[in-house]
């Protein structure tokens, strides 16, 4: 694939209050391409995912960032990556198993990699112990 026609990076701290800014900040990006409200939708709830992961999950809702990237190219192709340096996951195919979930309080359903792939055209998740996790999502807009 040739180089981007346009990308954007964020960095946002790992608070629970900066998701909606992720997910506002990319469907803004995205917006350029005229997407559907379908396709910007699914944009913004994958995102909205992955946000939530690295705060909840790779971070523990302890002190990190959230690294935001987006590319899209000039036949449509939106890639997203969502990265952090929390403490990663140890078995990355049973994390994407739905309804599994590492969270004791009952409070998550497990179901956010689901989302994700129900959402997006591609999902790639790569992890180290203890050295983080990152998402690359992709979408190709009609």
């Amino acid at each position: 694939m040739k180089c981007c026609d346009n990308n954007m990076k964020l960095y946002l701290p790992s608070l629970s209050i900066n998701e909606s800014m992720a997910r506002q900040a990319v469907a803004s990006f995205v917006a350029q391409l005229n997407p559907t409200l379908e396709e910007l939708a699914d944009i913004k709830c994958a995102v909205s995912e992955a946000v939530t992961n690295a705060i909840v999950h790779g971070y523990k809702y302890k002190s990190g960032t959230v690294y935001i990237g987006v590319k899209y190219y000039g036949d449509r192709t939106v890639i997203i990556e969502i990265r952090d340096k929390g403490c990663g996951i140890e078995n990355v195919k049973e994390a994407m198993t739905p309804l599994f979930t590492t969270d004791t309080s009952g409070e998550r359903s497990g179901m956010g990699f689901a989302v994700m792939q129900m959402f997006m055209d591609k999902l790639d998740v790569r992890s180290k112990l203890n050295e983080g996790v990152r998402i690359l999502m992709t979408k190709h807009l009609k």
